[in-house]
């Protein structure tokens, strides 16, 4: 069952639960939801990887919000330097220098790979990837843009035309100049690959194929998430990026990788491209870069895209670019970060806890079929059939048909586990700084679900 709540979280309170449930059912229209069939849990407070409603009930938070809370909720130095910036200077426009977007910049810049040492701020991800793909048009002069099935790339009007999940499908326009390509995925290979290396040269060969077939000459970019997030946590098999890297710098094509979900010690380095030594064009980021604590997002840039809008205009802005609430937010999440060796901690998770844990689950459990993921960043592939890998649920099943993976989530719930829960898997993405005692305590309530989940297999 939930956890009773600590002495650090205040005492039950069902009628102002109620309350807030009201007013959110009366008003609130709630993203990528039928709105009349969802009941969004009232939440009364969160402390680190924990949150707890008005009943009283307390979660382990395997889902890190949407996995943007890479230092847990509620850090005392984030709230601090919030709270500081407020009193000094609350906003400000985007076109002057402030301190903390100035600082800001110069953190993140430090950190990416390579010499991406400009950075143009948005308010989130999807924006990043927006403005990112203009960049690359504009610096190209070219029309189109490849991007990956199972990718998720955000909901404005490019980010969801480039997304490859069915997210994509209700906003579709069919002209958006975007073409997708399979990229590598070994345990529902595309290929017939049998082994990592097979999938890396035979999705570099698709990609090398689709770049002939398209024209080089009318692409602008290739845009991926360095390993896909929400599409299922599949870090590409090793030279896959260099690969990608090649064949970009052989035809002129600018490659973008989105590393919104992926970046800011989410794998166990400050971002995924650094495992192995990849260098985009441009990088697109948000969610960790300050624990999701105030909205930000942005695009790190190389300086030949950035030498294009020397002396030309860039033609995008956002009124809260680098919004200096944001930025203070960012600079106190990135020294936390460096301070507590955040991104060693996020390795040392994935390496000695997360990784031998979820095994030793996949071994006791014929719903898991496969386990992937590396740091604080990993997914449960729940199937049906081990041998014919049929998936628990059909894709992006609905209704009856996603029952087993309803009751799945249900059973961790009652097990004081939040779980992140996508089609016919379970993506394991807590705080980066998760404890060994709280990842035994998350590991064993999902013990508990995959009992549920266990009861739908062959």
């Amino acid at each position: 069952m939930p956890q009773p709540p600590t002495t650090r979280q205040p005492q039950p309170d069902p009628a102002t639960g109620a309350a807030v449930k009201a007013a959110d059912r009366a008003h609130v229209f709630h993203s990528w939801s039928a709105q009349e069939l969802i009941d969004p849990l009232a939440v009364a407070g969160a402390r680190g990887a924990h949150f707890w409603d008005y009943e009283g009930n307390r979660y382990l938070d395997f889902t890190s919000g949407l996995v943007f809370t890479n230092i847990g909720y509620q850090h005392p130095r984030v709230v601090a330097a919030i709270q500081e910036q407020a009193a000094k200077l609350t906003t400000f426009a985007p076109a002057f220098a402030v301190e903390a977007r100035s600082e800001a910049a110069r953190l993140i810049a430090e950190r990416t790979p390579g010499d991406l040492n400009k950075v143009f701020f948005t308010n989130g991800g999807a924006e990043a990837v927006e403005n990112a793909v203009r960049m690359a048009r504009l610096h190209t002069g070219r029309p189109k843009v490849l991007s990956a099935y199972r990718s998720y790339h955000g909901a404005t009007a490019a980010a969801i035309n480039l997304t490859g999940d069915p997210r994509r499908w209700p906003s579709d326009s069919g002209s958006a100049g975007v073409v997708h390509f399979w990229a590598p995925f070994l345990y529902r290979s595309p290929f017939y690959a049998e082994t990592e290396e097979q999938e890396r040269d035979r999705a570099l060969a698709h990609l090398a194929d689709t770049l002939a077939f398209e024209g080089p000459g009318t692409v602008a970019a290739v845009v991926l998430e360095t390993v896909p997030g929400t599409a299922g946590i599949m870090p590409p098999p090793p030279g896959y990026l260099a690969g990608v890297r090649a064949l970009c710098d052989e035809h002129g094509v600018v490659l973008i990788l989105d590393e919104v979900m992926a970046g800011f010690g989410r794998t166990g380095a400050w971002f995924a491209a650094d495992h192995e030594g990849v260098v985009p064009d441009l990088l697109t980021f948000a969610k960790g870069v300050n624990s999701g604590y105030v909205p930000l997002g942005g695009v790190a840039i190389s300086p030949e895209i950035a030498d294009t809008f020397a002396r030309r205009p860039y033609p995008g802005g956002l009124t809260y670019s680098g919004h200096p609430l944001a930025c203070a937010a960012a600079v106190a999440t990135i020294e936390t970060m460096a301070d507590e060796d955040v991104v060693g901690q996020a390795e040392r998770l994935g390496r000695e806890v997360l990784g031998p844990g979820l095994a030793a689950l996949a071994a006791r459990h014929p719903s898991v079929g496969e386990v992937r993921g590396l740091g604080a960043f990993w997914a449960l592939e729940l199937v049906r059939d081990r041998e014919t890998r049929e998936p628990l649920v059909p894709y992006n099943a609905t209704g009856g048909a996603n029952a087993p993976m309803a009751a799945f989530a249900a059973e961790a719930k009652r097990h004081g586990l939040w779980p992140f829960v996508n089609m016919n898997r379970t993506h394991v993405v807590p705080p980066c700084n998760l404890t060994a005692e709280e990842a035994a305590e998350g590991l064993a309530a999902l013990d508990a679900a995959l009992s549920v989940a266990d009861e739908h297999t062959v």
